[in-house]
């Protein structure tokens, strides 16, 4: 079983595209379409495919401020939660970040009642820093 992170090319930004969330995590993070969009518009924005056995399971976004590397979005297919894949795919968008920022920290921002992603960021390794972003969202870095 193959699994890998893919840059997003117009030869797979249409099967990026067509991934979803359930409905309660709209509430959590942007549509894949404006988050293409804003890597289009600010080209510290890497947006990058998730991939199962050659097939889209998810999508991350990372940016890079400064000494800041933010993991801006995370997200994976509705049809493919609770398999171990979100889990899988942190931890592989962490060691790629610190293997391609060595010296950076790495930041991400979530809601404060996304209890199952809080979870998830804490048991690998990020810490709340008592910082929000823009959005109101709670700021976490890797310890």
């Amino acid at each position: 079983m193959s699994r890998e992170i893919r840059d997003i090319t117009s030869s797979n930004e249409k099967e990026i595209l067509s991934l979803n969330i359930t409905k309660e995590q709209h509430r959590f993070i942007e549509p894949i379409s404006q988050c293409l969009a804003e890597a289009k518009e600010d080209n510290r924005y890497v947006p990058l495919g998730l991939y199962k056995n050659d097939k889209a399971v998810g999508f991350s976004m990372y940016g890079k401020f400064e000494d800041q590397v933010w993991l801006d979005r995370f997200l994976i297919d509705k049809r493919f939660q609770g398999t171990g894949l979100g889990q899988y795919f942190m931890q592989k968008l962490i060691e790629f970040l610190k293997n391609k920022f060595p010296t950076n920290n790495i930041y991400l921002s979530v809601y404060e009642n996304n209890k199952r992603a809080i979870k998830l960021y804490k048991k690998l390794g990020f810490i709340f820093i008592n910082e929000e972003d823009e959005n109101g969202e709670k700021v976490m870095k890797m310890k």
